[in-house]
């Protein structure tokens, strides 16, 4: 299943969606995405017949400078993915140096295992260095990138009352804190 942003020629986004598709795409950013499009929100979502690869491609990094925010699902595994820590990665330097807000939705995952690198992150970051022994500087980016995500204040799915939100509530959140 595709999902096109409305707008995706323009080139600039207000939200830049990260996410697991294997963990979300069907479900939670399905519903998330269909959300914030109907709020009038231009919102890029990869497409699950981009060309997969070993870097993240030019398209996927242009959609992430030239969006407003970012919404991070960290799922259960989010990790597993080198395509989604590149993405994780390049939104936090966009953080940095361009001033994007990002919101880390913690779907289904403990904050403190992303922060600390326990359960299946870290079996994912373990799996990670044995098959990229040549590049451990990039495993070393994505674990200091894991703990800095965590660190953000976001949304924990399982608290109680973060399930009774719905998703248009991420879009109040989103103009509020501007």
């Amino acid at each position: 299943m595709a999902f096109a942003s409305s707008s995706s020629s323009q080139g600039s986004y207000d939200v830049f969606l990260s996410f697991r598709g294997e963990d979300t795409r069907n479900n939670f950013t399905a519903h998330l995405y269909q959300e914030l499009r109907t709020k009038g929100i231009n919102t890029f979502i990869d497409d699950d017949k981009l060309e997969r690869g070993r870097v993240i491609s030019p398209a996927l990094v242009t959609a992430i400078e030239n969006s407003m925010f970012s919404i991070i699902v960290l799922s259960e595994n989010y990790a597993s993915s080198k395509w989604c820590l590149e993405e994780l990665a390049k939104i936090l330097e966009c953080m940095k140096t361009r001033g994007q807000r990002v919101l880390p939705i913690f779907y289904n995952v403990d904050p403190s295992d992303v922060r600390n690198h326990r359960g299946k992150f870290g079996a994912a970051l373990a799996e990670h260095e044995k098959n990229l022994t040549e590049n451990m500087e990039r495993v070393q980016i994505w674990k200091d990138a894991l703990t800095q995500v965590a660190n953000l204040s976001g949304w924990d799915s399982r608290n109680k009352e973060v399930k009774k939100l719905k998703a248009y509530s991420s879009i109040h959140f989103i103009y509020t804190r501007q």
